[in-house]
């Protein structure tokens, strides 16, 4: 898919440029293409029988021990976060369970650089930790409509299709001469492979430039499909009992945070308590307005079967600068109390910003961690809360222990060679309240990352301006990446108590803060060399205690 750049401030980055409509432009715009590395959408391809998984697979690269830091080179392709084998990949599509199995797919671009167009790969997994990757399960342009865009697939349990009880429904968007329309594809072989339906497209467009990336979400309470459809700067409500034929019933109109990309919608319950449910309305948006990047804006209010209220104006996810297109899903085999009570996400590690001016070769974009959210009371305000989801335990080694004391002369922490680690850190708020810490990631004794608080503030922060990235070390020694890259990143957290507890997952080209539900995600890049990290302080700031933990491999 190409990048979303800005056109203005505030506008939202768009993610889907128009296609050129005449021939000639049409060949103009791929040679502009080629000259700009990629930037605007090539046309579709001719329309064909569906690519299986195994030609799928024969496309992408294998991962090497390359990937891996060395003496030689940074080595950037993470250890722990999902990544395709090779090539591009973009926006997640929310998972679903089936036979005891995760299925996942994420945007898949089998042609970048050279061309253009998306289509849906599979990925599986029985943990949300270890994924495999499978191969492209709706393979683009293959039935005139275009590439291959975000939607939701879901398991069709009662059959409500047609196509069968338990068949897997993908209703997603496709773009064909910059037209975006919506179709139906359908698996009976537990959504390994999709064929598409033949009455595609179930939604013609009715003249809208934004009208895409539709989530589904069953609505048993009123015994119907939803649909919320991002239509630039609103969330389409849209209602229906077969998945076919759609019923426009509401909007949800929110102006000031650019194109919405990517709704989502559930229910959740305040402090786990039933008689406090409440929905979540949810979607990509631009926070450049608000000092922010882009990210996951979310609304807690009430729904009625047709129409969302807000209980009051945004709030944000994640406040780091790389968390987009994020889902969120449930654990079916749960209870009822235990679904609403809390709720996994997963995000697009990346920004429309400089998502093709990162220093990564073979293989572009990955997944953040899986987190798990629950919505608690904040102040009198919902407000939802992130913790790493605890299968991820699955994937540490033996910790060291860090003994309390002070920081101010630094102290230098047991990272693994590897590059991926988890450092839980324990601070003594200082009586005054005043003072920085801080966690040095370095490379080749350069900091390229900086993961602090401040107590005056009561700020969390990442700063990532000495990374290969912002610097120009891995990009020809001069930076190409926009200018927000530079800029540090930070939330408001104040936790009670006598302490701050920050917890960060460090890989070899991300780090993600968690600290009091609030999280920071975040792509770095070493420069070459050892890597080490150590932990500083300005001011009266004491280190009660802090635990190294490696971390394994997913592959």
């Amino acid at each position: 898919m190409p990048p979303r750049f800005p056109d203005t401030l505030t506008a939202a980055l768009p993610r889907r440029p128009f296609l050129w409509v005449a021939a000639a432009l049409a060949v103009l715009a791929v040679a502009v293409s080629l000259v700009l590395a990629g930037n605007l959408r090539q046309g579709d391809g001719p329309a064909g029988p569906a690519q299986g998984t195994a030609e799928a697979g024969a496309r992408a690269t294998t991962p090497s021990t390359a990937d891996a830091p060395s003496p030689d080179g940074p080595g950037y392709r993470p250890a722990y976060h999902l990544t395709p084998d090779g090539r591009w990949m973009n926006d997640p599509q929310r998972p679903f369970f089936l036979d005891g199995v995760w299925h996942y797919y994420y945007l898949y671009n089998a042609d970048y650089p050279e061309g253009n167009g998306t289509e849906w790969f599979h990925a599986t997994s029985t943990d949300l930790v270890h994924w495999k990757n499978e191969g492209v399960a709706i393979p683009k342009f293959r039935n005139g409509l275009g590439d291959v865009e975000t939607g939701s697939a879901v398991v069709d349990a009662e059959g409500t299709a047609g196509f069968g009880k338990g068949a897997v429904i993908a209703v997603l968007t496709q773009q064909h001469d910059g037209v975006q329309r919506q179709s139906l594809f359908y698996s009976t072989d537990n959504g390994y492979s999709f064929q598409s339906y033949g009455q595609n497209p179930v939604m013609e467009n009715p003249g809208a430039r934004d009208w895409r990336d539709p989530r589904i979400v069953r609505d048993e309470a009123n015994n119907q499909w939803l649909m919320l459809l991002a239509e630039e700067h609103k969330i389409g409500f849209y209602t229906s009992r077969d998945l076919k034929q759609w019923s426009y019933v509401s909007g949800f109109q929110q102006d000031g945070l650019g194109t919405l990309e990517c709704p989502d919608f559930f229910q959740m319950d305040v402090d786990g308590d039933p008689a406090k449910r409440t929905w979540v309305l949810a979607a990509s948006a631009n926070g450049s307005a608000e000092g922010r990047t882009t990210g996951l804006a979310y609304w807690t209010g009430s729904f009625d079967g047709k129409a969302f209220t807000p209980d009051g104006g945004h709030q944000w996810l994640d406040g780091g600068t790389d968390f987009y297109a994020a889902v969120t899903w449930d654990d079916p085999r749960l209870s009822d109390g235990q679904r609403k009570a809390s709720r996994h996400a997963i995000g697009w590690m990346n920004n429309w910003a400089y998502a093709r001016q990162l220093p990564t070769e073979g293989w572009f974009g990955a997944a953040s961690l899986v987190r798990d959210i629950r919505l608690a009371s904040d102040g009198g305000r919902p407000a939802l809360k992130s913790t790493p989801t605890p299968a991820l335990q699955s994937l540490e080694g033996e910790s060291s222990k860090v003994p309390g004391g002070g920081l101010s002369g630094g102290r230098a922490l047991p990272v693994p060679d590897n590059g991926a680690f988890k450092a839980d850190v324990e601070l003594e708020k200082p009586a005054d309240r005043t003072g920085e810490a801080r966690l040095l990631l370095q490379s080749g004794g350069t900091t390229y990352a900086t993961v602090g608080y401040d107590f005056r503030s009561g700020r969390a922060f990442v700063l990532r301006d000495g990374d290969a990235a912002a610097t120009g070390a891995a990009l020809g020694g001069e930076p190409k990446v926009d200018g927000a890259y530079r800029q540090a990143r930070s939330v408001d957290v104040q936790p009670g108590g006598d302490t701050v507890r920050l917890t960060v997952y460090v890989d070899r080209s991300s780090v993600e803060v968690f600290v009091d539900g609030h999280t920071l995600t975040s792509l770095v890049f070493p420069p070459a060399g050892h890597r080490e990290a150590r932990l500083a302080a300005d001011g009266p700031v004491m280190l009660k205690g802090a635990t190294i933990t490696p971390l394994a491999g997913i592959r």
